[in-house]
């Protein structure tokens, strides 16, 4: 019963990761740059889902919408102020200009919003009900679902779609995108804003199975872009399943040794596993013109 019950948990804390590794991935793919405020994002997405639905009392699905709008727009402004400047000059110190935003909006909130942890009733997570003989909520059999679905729309729409296909075009080949009339700086900026809305996901998907706090997306951000490395920041399906992939030894580690030990043999794991698939398990090596 506990495998089972540590297998459960581990999916729903797997697809997490997967959706803020989708993150990642989209804004690779459409810009060859990452927003390293990804953990500051789900942060984001959790902490104004608390505010408005338990501080302010308004409807969850209100609260929900508006604090998922806001990391959108939160995705925005990292694009603007600190990706555009510096990719546009072919530098990349948009890497430790995204990290600085996210630790800016990380003390922000903790000014605002305090220190102590919260927690953010959800009527699944209320109450367990019995799955494999084992008692869960059924928000831990809602996020893998949610998580894979999102999975699939984003292959889709970046496969299938005009849209999808534009937005690829635009890291490809930029003059030629720019000359079949894609608009440029807005298909970057949509990708961040879809990016950090992502993470928003995240964050509202899990705050009602862990406390709400400032400070609760800097390791979640960690392991989301361990995990878009591991399965290939290349390929939307490959971060997902390496996202479960991760969870689940997360959670089987923490289980079977305590969780003293699940950092340390997790992250060997990614290690191993990178030195053996350097482009991750569903990535492709770039090929380079000489």
């Amino acid at each position: 019963m506990l495998w089972i019950s540590a297998l459960i948990s581990g999916l729903g804390l797997g697809s997490m990761y997967g959706l803020m590794a989708l993150g990642f991935h989209i804004t690779y793919a459409v810009s060859a740059t990452v927003n390293f405020a990804q953990g500051s994002s789900m942060m984001l997405g959790a902490v104004l889902t608390y505010t408005f639905a338990q501080t302010l009392g308004w409807p969850m699905p209100l609260a929900v919408l508006l604090a998922l709008a806001l990391c959108a727009l939160y995705g925005l402004a990292v694009e603007f102020l600190a990706v555009r400047p510096f990719a546009s000059r072919g530098s990349n110190a948009w890497l430790m200009a995204t990290v600085a935003l996210g630790i800016v909006l990380d003390n922000v909130v903790m000014l605002w919003f305090g220190t102590e942890p919260r927690s953010l009733p959800s009527p699944l997570a209320a109450q367990s009900v019995q799955f494999g003989g084992v008692g869960v909520y059924p928000l831990q059999l809602v996020i893998p679902v949610v998580g894979l679905v999102l999975a699939a729309v984003l292959h889709f729409v970046l496969r299938k779609s005009r849209w999808g296909v534009a937005m690829l075009a635009v890291v490809q080949n930029r003059d030629a995108a720019r000359l079949m009339g894609i608009p440029i700086r807005r298909t970057v900026a949509g990708a961040f804003a879809l990016s950090t809305l992502l993470a928003g996901i995240a964050g509202v998907l899990i705050a009602p199975l862990f406390n709400v706090q400032a400070d609760m997306g800097t390791v979640f951000g960690l392991k989301a872009f361990a995990v878009a490395i591991l399965g290939g920041l290349s390929s939307a399906w490959g971060v997902m399943v390496a996202g479960l992939i991760f969870g689940v030894a997360e959670a089987l580690v923490t289980a079977s040794l305590g969780s003293s030990y699940t950092q340390i043999i997790t992250f060997a794991l990614v290690i191993a596993l990178l030195a053996l698939r350097p482009d991750g398990l569903f990535g492709r090596a770039e090929v380079r013109k000489v």
